[in-house]
């Protein structure tokens, strides 16, 4: 019977040689997950005996991974803004950066309902509507669950106070988000609709959105070969964003008019080289209309905020 020691050690060195840039990471992840215990214990007890079911089912993803495939994927599971979720080929698989994205929002819904000179969604004389939020392109829904769980954590009552409307063309990334929404109790007040970018009609009877996130595909087209090996596992609908990447963006620009309410933001996650070329695009497309570019915690170019001057 293996150790924990020795089924690393081998699983970083057939890792190493298929390609893999984390192989030791990758190793640790997914033999914490055959046994069902954290990377802290593997550390702690090199030296304890792997069991021969846990040892088939790490050998089992060892060579899924050495194929290729995302470890979150061979795991079904991704860790993002604190949360665990369920991932598999239906949608991207979620990224660190895209944390900013979410952080953004929840500094944003907060500051409009403090703003409210009452409760928004106590009615016309009482504060208003909720505030209306909408996720396009949810893919796995982190973004949108995410920021629920976060304002709930706030006190944030949803589907009273804030309403998030979450949009993707695959009926499949829907039904994987649905998934995620309600594992994480967070779909009170959330609706999920089919759609390309947004419907010809808006939820509320086409009541304009306050604050729209979007993570759309933004890689290049000639970049998608050069990407790690993980990534032709994913969709590649989720990751084509034309000949510069903002073919989906510019799609999206087109359509915030009609979407967006007279005060309100698109926010909306970029590459890190196009800190210049999304902001080019909002002034081709809307060139009455105000951009800035915050970044992540990297300091690279990470979120575009946009909004009527």
């Amino acid at each position: 019977m293996a150790t924990i020691g020795e089924c690393l050690t081998d699983a970083t060195r057939r890792l190493t040689a298929a390609g893999s840039e984390t192989a030791r990471l990758d190793a640790e992840v997914l033999l914490a997950w055959s046994i069902g215990a954290d990377r802290t214990t593997l550390i702690a007890h090199h030296d304890a005996p792997v069991g021969a079911d846990a040892q088939a089912r790490f050998e089992a993803g060892v060579v899924r991974r050495e194929a290729g495939e995302p470890v979150a994927y061979i795991r079904g599971i991704k860790e993002f803004h604190g949360l665990a979720f369920s991932v598999d080929e239906r949608a991207l698989i979620p990224r660190p950066e895209t944390e900013a994205l979410v952080d953004a929002a929840i500094s944003e819904v907060m500051a409009r309902l403090a703003a409210r000179p009452g409760e928004a969604g106590a009615g016309p004389e009482h504060g208003g509507d909720p505030i209306r939020v909408a996720d396009i392109g949810t893919g796995s829904g982190a973004i949108a669950v995410a920021l629920a769980v976060g304002l709930r954590a706030r006190r944030v009552t949803m589907g009273r106070n804030v309403t998030i409307a979450a949009t993707d063309i695959s009926p499949d990334a829907l039904d994987l988000a649905r998934e995620n929404a309600v594992g994480h109790a967070a779909a009170d007040g959330m609706r999920f609709i089919e759609a390309d970018l947004l419907p010809p009609v808006l939820p509320d009877d086409g009541a304009r959105f306050d604050v729209l996130l979007a993570n759309l595909p933004y890689v290049r087209t000639d970049a998608i070969a050069g990407l790690p090996v993980a990534a032709s596992f994913e969709p590649r609908l989720a990751l084509d964003g034309g000949p510069d990447g903002l073919d989906a963006i510019r799609a999206l620009l087109e359509r915030l008019p009609e979407a967006l309410a007279e005060d309100g933001v698109a926010l909306l996650e970029i590459g890190a080289d196009q800190g210049e070329g999304a902001p080019a695009a909002v002034a081709e497309a809307l060139p009455d209309w105000r951009t800035t570019v915050e970044p992540d915690l990297a300091g690279l170019p990470r979120v575009l905020r946009v909004s009527r001057s």
